[in-house]
C-alpha cells in the first residue's frame, strides 16, 4: 500500500524508502555508487552520451547539483571560474551563480538565475531535502541572483526557450538546455542523476 501510494504521488525513490521505514518496512530501493560494477552499463552509457554531444557542453549532476561527469566542452563554460568552486565535489549551481564563477560572463544573468532558482525550489518542494534548502539560501545571497521568474512577456522577444547567453572571447554564445533523467530507475543513485546538455 505504501509503495502504491508513493507511486501515485510520484514520490522520489529516496523518499519512498523513508516512507517504508516510517511504516515499519525495509527500504525497497538500493543506492549503489555510480563507480560500482553493477552500475557500469549506466556509467558507460552516460560517458558515451557526453562524448557524442561534443563539441557542445554536457554535464551529469546528482541530487544536490554536484558534478558527477562532464564532457571536454565544459572547459569553455567554466573558463575563469575560481579554482575553489571547481574542487570536488564541484556544485553546478555555485559554479554558475557565484560572483567568482560563471556569473560575470552570463549576459542574461537575472533571467538565468531566476530559472535555476525556480528549478531548485521545485526540487525542494518535491523532496524536502535540507541540503537543497541550504543551497537555495546560499545562492539567494549571491549578488544579482533573482528569486522569482520574470513574467513571460518580459523574456526576450521572439525566444521559444530561455537561452543561456554567455560572453566568450568577446562574442555572445547562446545555448538552450535539455535535462534528461532515467525513465525507469530502480536505484536511488540512478533516479537522482540528471544530464544537462546544451545546444547552440
Amino acid at each position: 500500500m505504501v509503495l502504491h501510494l508513493a507511486d501515485r504521488l510520484e514520490i522520489p525513490l529516496r523518499e519512498r524508502n523513508a516512507l517504508l521505514l516510517a511504516a515499519g518496512y525495509a527500504p525497497a530501493y538500493a543506492e549503489r555508487p555510480l563507480e560500482s560494477g553493477e552500475m557500469a552499463p549506466v556509467r558507460e552509457a552516460l560517458e558515451r552520451f557526453l562524448a557524442a554531444h561534443e563539441p557542445y557542453p554536457a554535464i551529469v549532476v546528482d541530487r544536490h547539483w554536484n558534478l558527477v561527469l562532464a564532457n571536454n566542452a565544459l572547459s569553455f563554460l567554466i573558463e575563469g571560474v575560481a579554482p575553489e568552486l571547481l574542487e570536488p565535489p564541484a556544485n553546478a549551481l555555485r559554479a554558475t551563480l557565484h560572483p567568482d564563477g560563471m556569473a560575470p560572463r552570463i549576459l542574461n544573468f537575472a533571467e538565468w538565475s531566476a530559472h535555476l532558482v525556480h528549478r531548485l525550489r521545485r526540487e525542494i518542494a518535491l523532496t524536502g531535502d535540507e541540503t537543497l534548502g541550504a543551497l537555495l539560501g546560499e545562492v539567494l545571497g549571491y549578488p544579482g541572483v533573482e528569486a522569482e521568474l520574470p513574467p513571460v512577456e518580459a523574456l526576450a522577444g521572439g525566444e521559444i526557450v530561455l537561452p543561456l547567453q554567455l560572453e566568450h572571447g568577446g562574442r555572445r554564445l547562446s545555448f538552450f538546455g535539455t535535462v534528461t533523467t532515467f525513465g525507469t530507475p530502480a536505484d536511488v543513485t540512478l533516479a537522482e542523476l540528471a544530464v544537462e546538455a546544451f545546444y547552440p
